[in-house]
């Protein structure tokens, strides 16, 4: 070495060791942020003249710090030392002094640009055997991608939101002193300051966004009240975490270490993994990003039942409109790939989820007990929160049609072990059907032979078929109420239902009033031979009592009935009077003057057409009537 260049190298030195960290006193900060740079400036020229000029020896391994300051250098080498603690100290200072507060606020709004869904839940119900989903919030707004540098290597999406995390002229210290210690060596020691500072920071910013610490059994051990909440909470922190806390975290971290050498992998990454200045990011947010998927994966593992499903298809949806981000953000990283793995892992896992529900919901409709019948033959409960469920299955059709692949299998439709019956199910083959489509009638077919068993439970015969009348004319109405429905099943199923219908309400009609009309035919009441030809007035008589008494009980059993649709009931009423009172008008005209000319008509003849018209009336209200005065006026 020649003099000038010992001269350079000794004034280098001086000013170096003049920074000295391991001297006692408490300095002043190179790197404060003040307006004098020029003594930060002159500390960098003096760090790059000792690499310039000082003899190459081997890096030493460990903290800069505690090497400077154990002695374990001189001349030259102890000034290098000396430089790489200052400039660690300097480095951590600038990044947990001059940090910008980040507008947790603001970022919260960030929501999926592709998700638009206005899905309102109309499947609860009291009492029912299955509990009910709730109301998922409408929270559908637009992000903008804000990018103040910009570079090929990382490009910002368009749900991207990325925010300073640090002023303009920190970055450009920190990449200044980073630069300098990754040329000594010592870019592993940067980095691992840097995720100590950063990685509290992003913790932080996760709390703030509502990410509890939850382990995958505290998940799973809470109320699904609260976890349904938490759900909701989990899709707007994601997206805040993911687009905007995750994004700007490695695109400060890409302006502070990109292209710059780290020595070695950091303690807490795999061993197999090489450093790249992607090392720091990936230590700085790979504990908080596990932490945000694990409560995912938690849900996905978790038990399966019928009222999860529609919170995890949210969820699921949520996860997929993020991927493209978290690949962008993560993928692209050797060092943090895994998070994307993950994050893929997880949605397959949900997928799952959802596959697995849907079945579960179809076993548990066609075991729902048969327990004691509800009252009046009115709609079941299990009717209506299938119904509302497969309704908002639809609601759910553009996920729920790429997720369900295959038919109801054999072995789904058949499995009911020890319920013989359900061998005899068959899903109809309709054509151009969808597998999605498939499990909606299949639901369907499960809930109609639940219904038959609950059907049976009933001993009036007429009551079970108006029961069979008013849940399929239920299922018929909620397939016409909503288009997606009803294009999902299709015309031919739907026309098989309306014809069950059709069915039952004829068979109640039969078995009700059958007997009824009978008393009012002429058959058993003529006489005929020797001087008593005409009609036999006892057997006249017995047939008006008969008649009123059958009457008067259908009146009274069937006013406690319940036909809930009022225009369904409307029109059994009429069908009932139809039949009725043409056929009691006709007896009444032809055999009234035998009993008006005997003792005490109003014994038989109680009640005028007008009479049954009026009764009629009280049918199918689900009350028993109050006693009517319906004599027969002689005025």
């Amino acid at each position: 070495m020649d003099g000038g260049s010992a001269a350079e190298l000794e004034a280098a030195e001086r000013v170096v060791m003049r920074w000295d960290s391991s001297s006692a006193g408490d300095e002043p900060m190179l790197f404060d942020g003040g307006g004098d740079r020029a003594e930060a400036d002159r500390f960098l020229r003096a760090v790059d003249d000792l690499r310039r000029l000082a003899p190459a020896s081997p890096a030493a391994v460990g903290s800069p710090r505690r090497l400077s300051s154990s002695g374990s250098s001189a001349g030259s080498g102890g000034a290098v030392q000396v430089a790489m603690a200052r400039l660690e100290d300097e480095f951590r200072h600038v990044l947990s002094s001059r940090a910008l507060d980040i507008e947790i606020e603001a970022l919260a709004d960030l929501t999926s640009l592709s998700i638009a869904s206005d899905r309102s839940n109309s499947a609860s119900s009291a009492d029912l055997p299955l509990p009910a989903a709730d109301e998922e919030e409408n929270s559908v707004s637009s992000s903008i991608g804000i990018g103040r540098r910009s570079s090929a290597a990382y490009r910002s999406l368009r749900s991207i939101r990325e925010i300073d995390l640090l002023p303009d002229d920190a970055v450009s210290d920190l990449r200044a002193i980073a630069s300098r210690m990754a040329a000594a060596g010592y870019g592993r020691e940067c980095a691992q300051v840097y995720a100590s500072v950063r990685k509290p920071a992003v913790d932080a910013s996760l709390r703030r966004l509502g990410v509890e610490r939850l382990s995958i059994g505290d998940v799973q051990r809470l109320e699904w009240d609260a976890l349904e909440a938490k759900i909701r909470r989990w899709i707007r922190a994601a997206r805040a975490a993911v687009r905007g806390v995750f994004a700007s975290e490695r695109r400060l971290c890409f302006h502070i270490f990109h292209d710059l050498p780290i020595a070695a992998a950091t303690t807490t990454l795999s061993p197999s993994t090489a450093a790249t200045h992607d090392t720091p990011f990936a230590e700085a947010v790979k504990g908080a990003a596990l932490q945000l998927f694990g409560f995912a994966e938690a849900i996905s593992i978790g038990r399966r039942s019928p009222e999860k499903l529609f919170k995890i298809i949210d969820l699921h949806d949520a996860l997929s409109d993020l991927l493209p981000d978290v690949a962008d953000i993560f993928a692209a990283s050797k060092a943090a790939e895994s998070i994307y793995v993950q994050a893929v892992e997880i949605r397959s896992r949900l997928a799952d989820a959802v596959r697995g529900i849907l079945s579960e919901f179809e076993n548990a409709v066609l075991r729902e007990p048969h327990k004691a019948a509800v009252p009046g033959g009115t709609i079941h409960p299990l009717t209506r929160y299938v119904m509302n469920y497969s309704s908002l299955i639809c609601d759910y059709k553009a996920t729920l049609s790429e997720l369900i692949v295959s038919r109801p299998s054999a072995s789904a439709r058949l499995a009911a072990e020890g319920n013989e019956l359900a061998a005899d199910l068959e899903l109809p083959e309709l054509e151009n059907q969808s597998p999605l489509a498939a499990h909606i009638v299949w639901i369907i077919v499960v809930l109609e032979h639940n219904l038959e068993g609950k059907a049976a439970l009933y001993k009036d015969l007429a009551l079970s078929h108006l029961f069979m009348m008013n849940n399929i004319h239920y299922i018929v109405h909620k397939v016409k109420d909503s288009q997606d429905l009803w294009g999902m099943i299709g015309d031919d199923y739907l026309k098989r239902l309306t014809c069950k219908f059709t069915v039952a309400a004829t068979n109640y009609q039969r078995t009700s009033w059958l007997k009824i009309l009978n008393c009012l035919r002429d058959e058993g009441l003529h006489v005929s031979g020797g001087f008593s030809s005409g009609i036999s007035k006892s057997a006249l008589r017995e047939r008006f009592k008969s008649f009123n008494a059958a009457f008067e009980e259908a009146h009274r059993v069937q006013s406690g009935w319940c036909v809930p649709d009022n225009q369904l009931r409307e029109e059994l009423r009429i069908s009932i009077a139809e039949k009725l009172l043409p056929a009691y008008r006709s007896f009444l005209g032809r055999f009234r003057h035998h009993i008006e000319n005997g003792k005490h008509p109003e014994l038989y003849i109680k009640y005028s057409v007008e009479d049954l018209e009026i009764a009629v009336g009280d049918f199918f209200e689900g009350v028993t009537p109050s006693p009517h005065n319906r004599r027969r006026s002689h005025g």
